[in-house]
C-alpha cells in the first residue's frame, strides 16, 4: 500500500458530493490529512494538471484531465465497447433512459449511459453510485451471483428509504431477489425516486457470473410497470443474451 497515492486519491474523491471548488481548510477536513499534507498534495495535483487553483480565491476545482481516467476505463473496457452499439439502438427504439451499470461493492456504478427526454431526473450519469439494494440493476446482478454471496451483499448495505416506498427490509429484499431470479429480470418502483420504474437484466460472464446488467428508467406516468415489463423486457432480455459469455443457464434454474 503506497500511502501516498491513497492520500492523493482522497483529495480527487472530496469533491464526490458534487462540491465545485474546495479551499485548503476544506480539503484537510474532508481527507483526514493535516494542513501541511494537504498543501503538498494539492500542490502536486495542480501540477499534474488533475487541480486547478484560482489564483484569486485560492480554491481548488477539478480539471477536465479527470475525465481521462475514465475515458480510459471506457475505451478498454470489452463489455463496455460490445455493449455501446446495442444500448443506442435500445434508446433508438424506445426513446427511454438506457444504462449499463456494473457491481461496485455493495453499489451499483454506472459505466454507459443514454438518457432521455422523458427522464425524471439528471442527477444519474457515468460514474454515478447508486445502492444495489434498491435498484433494479442492482438487484438484477445480485440475482445472477451466488445466494450466500448476494445476500451478505444486501446483509451489509446501508437499508436507508429514499422515498416513502423504499424497500428496506432484509426478508423483503431477498424475497425480491428471488422473484428477479425466477422471471430473469429485476423491476423497482418508487424506490429512489418517486414515478420511477426501472426494470434491468443480467449480463452473465465466465463462469456463469453475472457481472453487469442493462436496464430501462420510466416515467410512471407514462408506463405502468405491467407497460414496462411487456414492452421492455423482451428487448432487454435479447441483447443481455447476446452480451453474456456463451449461453447462460436459464435463471429459474439457478
Amino acid at each position: 500500500m503506497v500511502r501516498s497515492v491513497e492520500k492523493a486519491m482522497r483529495i480527487l474523491t472530496a469533491f464526490e458530493n458534487g462540491q465545485s471548488s474546495l479551499g485548503l481548510t476544506e480539503v484537510a477536513a474532508i481527507t483526514g490529512l493535516d494542513k501541511s499534507g494537504a498543501q503538498r498534495f494539492t500542490h502536486t495535483l495542480v501540477q499534474l494538471g488533475y487541480l486547478r487553483k484560482d489564483p484569486e480565491s485560492r480554491r481548488f476545482e477539478l480539471t477536465p484531465r479527470v475525465l481521462e481516467l475514465g475515458a480510459h476505463y471506457t475505451r478498454s473496457n470489452p463489455l463496455i465497447r460490445a455493449a455501446a452499439p446495442y444500448l443506442l439502438n435500445i434508446s433508438k427504439i424506445t426513446e427511454e433512459a438506457v444504462s449499463l451499470t456494473m457491481l461496485d461493492g455493495s453499489d451499483i456504478v454506472y459505466v454507459y449511459r443514454l438518457v432521455s427526454r422523458n427522464m425524471l431526473t439528471t442527477d444519474v450519469i457515468v460514474g454515478t453510485h447508486l445502492p444495489a439494494y434498491c435498484t433494479a440493476p442492482g438487484l438484477a446482478i445480485l440475482s445472477g451471483l451466488p445466494r450466500t454471496e448476494a445476500q451478505r451483499i444486501l446483509e451489509q448495505s446501508n437499508r436507508i428509504a429514499y422515498t416513502p416506498h423504499t424497500t428496506t427490509e432484509l426478508p423483503v429484499l431477498i424475497a425480491k431477489l428471488e422473484e428477479s431470479t425466477h422471471q430473469g429480470f429485476a423491476l423497482v418502483q418508487d424506490q429512489i425516486y418517486l414515478n420511477d420504474v426501472s426494470i434491468a437484466v443480467p449480463i452473465f460472464g465466465p463462469r456463469q457470473r453475472a457481472v453487469a446488467a442493462i436496464n430501462i428508467a420510466v416515467n410512471k406516468l407514462t408506463y405502468s410497470a405491467a407497460e414496462a415489463v411487456e414492452k421492455f423486457v423482451p428487448l432487454l432480455v435479447s441483447v443481455a443474451k447476446t452480451l453474456s459469455h456463451s449461453n447462460p443457464m436459464p435463471l429459474a434454474s439457478r
